[in-house]
């Protein structure tokens, strides 16, 4: 049975379809799927929606002390939605979950258990209780078609769940990861028609949509002329909620603790310290110390580790939330400062940090956006081939004892080098940066990896020369400005 998409619904076409395929699944006995995405991205609002299309039962958990306290409210919440004369009382957690199963004897039925790392928090069993509740050869569940749904916004927590010996692992048929919108879905989803002012927004709030519509109740600079003014009234002031949303995304986290030494750690990251070593040497601890930290913000989706395409054993932290790298490269430096609010301080601070932000904000966010561009839109005619992997390398010239640093590495299924290239937002690029690439091909040729193509990319366009150059490649000088990053492949 197909479900339409509500209508108020932005984008979420592929997650609309894998929930309700798996929501109104009509074979016999109960199944268990798995949502999860970092917070602010819509998953409440899909699970939700899901539920108001299907009469499903959904509850959101909260931060409660106990065990009974949690099953209390859980009984509440189903006696609503049954229409139960009073509250429903389960006497334990196993008692709860047949209730839950019961709801499903009918028809496939949705049964969505909202902020589960909540529930677990007070109740580190319930994994264990569910595992047993869907076992296969067992009467509750072969009777019962309920579409149970556990959603959380740790994404560590959640993928451990299904992972090692966990007792979920196996038992779902589905696990979904709500992800932010890319820099082309956000343009649209905040109606930017102007493609640089598209970009400095998404350059700071990213894809997160509910910083649109939940934080800033919809409030966007309509023009380039209105950017600096929006930064300055709904970003850098305290009584916005943006104002303190990286606090809350680290404390919000159950885990995450002495958050403190994970913002020191983020910080080094947005300085550009992108190594293991590097961000241990600056935050004065030992690589070994900061090993956990470092691995728990990937697994936690704040941080991503690429590996470098020509070295083994290499690989770069970056910041994956826009929003997270201005806060530590922009806001942190200069809070206390922002904090106190005087007539034109704020505007003194951000002119200030022009230099810091296209450095530490816009050049690193503008690669990332050149590399999902590479890897999810750009043609196969554009790189010589299906891009699978996008990365960054540093190919070392022996003669000279230099280093030379690739933005784009861009490579097939087999390892094989299709593309690179530079990615720039504040240069017009020239002649001289092609002819640097074009010694950076040469030298990958000399080792067999030569390359299809090169590809150039800048927010500020290109010189004539280079124009005319790339005209005259036979396609193997792409040159790729903003239009052509929004609108072409």
């Amino acid at each position: 049975m197909r479900i339409p998409k509500p209508a108020d619904m932005f984008d979420r076409t592929w997650e609309w379809a894998q929930l309700t395929n798996f929501v109104s699944d009509e074979q016999p006995g109960a199944s268990l799927g798995i949502v999860s995405g970092r917070r602010r991205q819509g998953k409440t609002f899909l699970l939700e929606a899901v539920c108001e299309a299907t009469e499903g039962f959904y509850y959101a958990a909260t931060e409660v002390v106990s065990a009974e306290e949690s099953l209390r409210q859980l009984g509440e919440a189903l006696g609503r939605h049954i229409g139960s004369p009073g509250p429903i009382r389960f006497a334990s957690w196993e008692e709860a979950i047949d209730g839950l199963l019961a709801l499903g004897k009918v028809r496939p039925t949705p049964v969505v258990l909202d902020e589960f790392p909540y529930m677990v928090r007070g109740a580190p069993q319930l994994p264990s209780v569910l595992q047993r509740a869907l076992s296969p050869r067992r009467r509750e569940r072969r009777e019962s078609r309920a579409r149970i749904l556990l959603c959380g916004s740790s994404i560590s927590f959640m993928g451990n769940l299904l992972t090692g010996s966990a007792p979920l692992r196996g038992r779902a048929s589905m696990e979904l990861i709500v992800p932010t919108f890319d820099f082309r879905a956000a343009r649209e989803f905040w109606g930017l028609d102007d493609h640089r002012l598209a970009a400095l927004v998404y350059l700071i709030v990213g894809g997160t949509p509910a910083y649109k519509s939940e934080f800033l109740r919809g409030a966007a600079p309509a023009r380039m002329e209105d950017f600096d003014d929006w930064v300055i009234n709904h970003v850098l002031n305290p009584a916005s909620s943006l104002f303190r949303e990286v606090r809350f995304l680290l404390a919000e986290d159950p885990t995450l603790r002495d958050t403190g030494l994970y913002h020191t750690v983020l910080a080094a990251v947005a300085e550009g310290n992108c190594t293991r070593g590097s961000i241990a040497s600056r935050i004065e601890r030992k690589a070994t110390d900061i090993s956990h930290h470092l691995t728990v913000l990937a697994d936690a989706g704040l941080l991503a580790v690429e590996p470098d395409a020509f070295r083994q054993n290499r690989s770069a932290y970056r910041i994956i939330e826009p929003l997270v790298r201005f806060y530590h490269s922009i806001m942190r430096p200069m809070f206390a400062q922002l904090e106190q609010v005087r007539p034109g301080r704020t505007e003194r601070l951000w002119q200030a940090a022009q230099p810091r932000f296209r450095s530490a904000v816009a050049g690193p966010v503008f690669e990332h956006m050149c590399r999902t561009w590479a890897h999810d839109i750009a043609s196969e005619e554009t790189l010589g081939g299906l891009a699978v992997r996008v990365l960054s390398g540093v190919v070392h010239e022996p003669a000279s004892r230099t280093s030379h640093e690739v933005d784009l590495v861009s490579m097939d299924e087999a390892g094989n080098l299709l593309a690179i290239g530079e990615a720039t937002w504040g240069d017009t690029l020239g002649m001289a940066h092609l002819e640097r690439m074009e010694k950076i091909s040469a030298l990958l040729k000399a080792r067999g990896r030569e390359p299809k193509a090169i590809t150039l990319f800048s927010a500020a366009g290109f010189m004539p020369a280079l124009r005319a150059a790339a005209a005259k490649s036979g396609g193997q000088v792409q040159l790729v400005d903003l239009e052509r990053l929004y609108t072409g492949e």
